[in-house]
């Protein structure tokens, strides 16, 4: 009889170990394409009683998972995270820039270094016929274009900043989440290895999290003994430890230029990532936000600046050619564009000649101002009130210098001669931007002249004679001649030198080739962001792959495994019954005697 029992203790035990044992290889056959999930084995054991055996227990569900493997997929996935955020940003920056044709193929490229080809063209047009209304016309609606695809461009590099920054605070809050539920994981696995169950599903998803956490950031991490899984960033500032850390960020409300992140300021700037009051913003250097920093504080401004080193030489460059001509007929007024008072230091040398001319250009009258007399712009503007007969100098409510001609039907003309103002040597004109064509400082408000734009004013195409002396009723203004053009042109596509901007080394050469360069720079990195996508993207895939041998489902294993247990349980229950058999004979035999 106690044979008997052995037995059956054994049959049941078996039958009870392989009924776990199967469930546990079902398991990993439904769950063998979720993501995360590890290869799951019920442990077997022998079970020995009074140093007999007594059949067999299931010890526990584990599951394998290469610790180190594990760990450089956690490096890969948050380099792999990185990789896509900048491939994707850079990629729309690339089209904001247009795609770029030869110069002398304008038409074919949407660049802005084909816009300024298409500017010269029409410049070239209108030089044989300076005073055409149509062509000039067209000439300033192609500068326009040029002008409004700067800003435009502009724009589109300040919304790609405030578009990282927004994803830096919804991926906060994805952070945030994944901390918890690392935390709260945490919790589950301690309450069930205290009980004594099973933790392997709950390891998976927490190592889910943990992978989902550093696709946004770079962060290192370990299992403590007591099974916590502890998560700080890369210079020891707790994520999680004994509670989840959650990260804090507020976005900026709106983005230009000169919205910046510095790091412990209070500005109206970009704020920093803080946990706990610390500003980890600079420990975040892979992963999602990482490469969203990048770009919002290096990458795009980068950007801007070469956009606005070309603004700003087109305008300085233009402005100083246009100013040392003038519209026919002469503009009854001449507003500047620079900002003064009247104790604004002069200091200047040389000749400009002031004039007031009639709707056809002939002399009025005129003054040859010595600059070198005056030391402050109020003084000058007493001279020219007191000096030449029928101009009134003022500086306006805006800081402004205004020349206006007085009789019906007069106009105010300006020659630099050889006036000489300000630390940068302009011309008269050009120092108070009385006949600039272009406004603003940088690629953001960069803008043809409005009331040349419109046609209320004209463009400043002829000049004012340079005679050593005029004589009234003379014709003084050359309305045919093709100077200012030429020299416009000349500008173009003449030698500028540009400043080293936004890593885009100095260089000299046309505004085309500028532009160019410009557009092959970010062709450039936009190349190779795609290239390092790829590369990380396979490496990333390589130790997912990895891992997923070592410690993932392999269906056919897990099928030809069940098979066998089914068989195993069916020979259980097989025995179970031979020995109840043996029971009942048993019982018989003890009957009958």
């Amino acid at each position: 009889m106690s044979s008997l029992n052995i037995a059956q203790s054994i049959a049941f035990s078996g039958l009870a170990a392989t009924q776990v044992q199967i469930s546990v290889a079902s398991a990993n056959i439904s769950n063998a394409d979720t993501k995360g999930y590890t290869e799951k084995t019920a442990n077997q054991v022998s079970s020995v009683t009074a140093g007999v055996g007594t059949g067999v227990i299931v010890a526990g569900i584990s599951s394998t998972v290469d610790k180190l493997l594990l760990k450089s997929l956690i490096g890969a996935t948050s380099d792999l995270g990185s990789a896509d955020t900048n491939n994707n940003y850079l990629t729309e920056l690339e089209q904001l820039y247009g795609n770029t044709s030869s110069a002398s193929s304008a038409s074919t490229g949407t660049s802005i270094a084909n816009t300024l080809a298409s500017f010269e063209t029409a410049l070239s047009s209108l030089a044989s016929t300076p005073n055409s209304a149509s062509l000039q016309a067209n000439a300033m609606s192609a500068l326009n274009a040029v002008t409004a695809q700067l800003q435009n461009t502009s724009s589109g590099i300040q919304k790609l900043r405030s578009n990282a920054d927004q994803d830096i605070a919804s991926s906060v809050t994805s952070i945030n989440s994944d901390l918890q539920q690392i935390s709260n994981l945490n919790a589950q696995i301690k309450q069930e290895a205290a009980a004594g169950q099973s933790t392997a599903d709950l390891e998976d998803q927490r190592n889910s999290a943990l992978q989902d956490l550093s696709s946004m950031m770079n962060v290192s991490y370990f299992t403590a003994s007591n099974g916590d899984l502890q998560v700080y960033t890369s210079t020891g500032q707790a994520l999680v430890d004994s509670t989840a850390h959650p990260l804090s960020y507020t976005p900026a409300s709106s983005v230009t230029a000169s919205t910046v992140y510095t790091p412990g300021s209070s500005s109206s700037g970009f704020s920093g990532i803080t946990v706990n009051g610390v500003d980890i913003t600079s420990q975040i250097t892979s992963g999602k936000i990482g490469a969203l920093i990048t770009l919002r504080d290096q990458t795009l401004p980068a950007a801007q600046s070469q956009l606005d080193e070309l603004a700003q030489q087109l305008t300085s460059s233009v402005n100083a050619v246009s100013n040392q001509g003038t519209p026919v007929p002469p503009p009854t007024s001449l507003t500047g564009t620079a900002t003064v008072s009247s104790t604004t230091p002069l200091s200047a040398t040389g000749t400009v000649r002031l004039a007031v001319a009639d709707k056809s250009g002939n002399l009025v009258s005129y003054q040859d101002i010595n600059l070198a007399s005056y030391t402050t712009v109020g003084a000058l503007v007493s001279a020219i009130n007191s000096g030449t007969s029928g101009v009134a100098a003022s500086i306006n409510s805006s800081g402004q210098l205004v020349l206006a001609a007085s009789g019906s039907g007069n106009g105010v003309s300006i020659n630099e001669m050889t006036s000489s103002v300000g630390s940068s040597s302009e011309g008269f004109s050009d120092y108070f931007g009385l006949n600039d064509l272009i406004t603003g400082t940088n690629a953001s408000n960069i803008a043809v002249r409005s009331d040349i734009l419109s046609g209320a004013a004209g463009l400043p195409t002829a000049t004012l004679d340079s005679s050593a002396s005029l004589t009234a009723g003379n014709s003084v203004l050359s309305s045919g001649s093709a100077t200012i053009v030429n020299a416009l042109q000349s500008t173009l596509t003449g030698s500028t030198n540009f400043a080293m901007a936004g890593g885009l080394g100095a260089m000299t050469g046309s505004f085309t080739d500028y532009a160019s360069a410009i557009v092959a720079n970010i062709a450039g990195k936009a190349t190779q962001a795609s290239s390092t996508y790829t590369a990380k993207q396979s490496a990333q895939s390589t130790y997912a792959s990895s891992l997923s041998s070592q410690s993932g489902v392999n269906i056919d294993e897990e099928t030809a495994n069940l098979s066998t247990l089914q068989n195993k349980y069916s020979a259980a229950s097989e025995l179970i019954q031979v020995i109840n058999t043996m029971f009942s004979s048993l019982v018989t035999a003890m009957q009958s005697i």
